[in-house]
């Protein structure tokens, strides 16, 4: 084999070996969405947390209020959702995963709560960042 062919062949097997693949990481970040589902219904705030980037950095933007921070998004959840019938059962729709890179994603989509007497929804924009344990929301924008 020339110097040529033996480069090729080098190069081709490392990056196969390094590509990553959409379709496992937008399972995973669907995963991670489907647990928050499962705590949100289940009355459990900080089990839907564990979705979210614990650091004081996280983003979460919701009308015209921006909050910074992992525990502070957690007072705030807890402030306005202080029971299992105001939490409701969280449903996401019409998602779309745009995985941008290896470590980044975007997620596009719908939420609603069923909740007696009402059903508040609106839509959510997540940027995601994958850590070494998982996928994390590092910023949320919810209307």
């Amino acid at each position: 084999m020339n110097k040529l062919a033996v480069l090729l062949l080098g190069f081709l097997v490392f990056t196969s070996c390094n590509r990553f693949d959409v379709k496992v990481e937008e399972q995973a970040i669907r995963d991670v969405m489907n647990q928050q589902s499962q705590a949100w219904s289940s009355g459990d705030v900080e089990g839907y947390m564990k979705g979210y980037w614990k650091s004081d950095k996280l983003r979460f933007a919701s009308g015209d209020h921006i909050t910074f921070g992992w525990q502070q998004t957690l007072h705030n959840y807890k402030k306005s959702y202080p029971s299992k019938t105001k939490m409701g059962e969280l449903v996401f729709s019409e998602i779309i995963i745009e995985v941008l890179s290896e470590n980044e994603a975007l997620v596009f989509g719908r939420w609603k709560l069923i909740r007696q007497g009402d059903n508040p929804q609106g839509l959510f924009t997540l940027h995601f960042h994958k850590f070494a344990d998982s996928w994390k929301i590092v910023s949320d924008h919810t209307s």
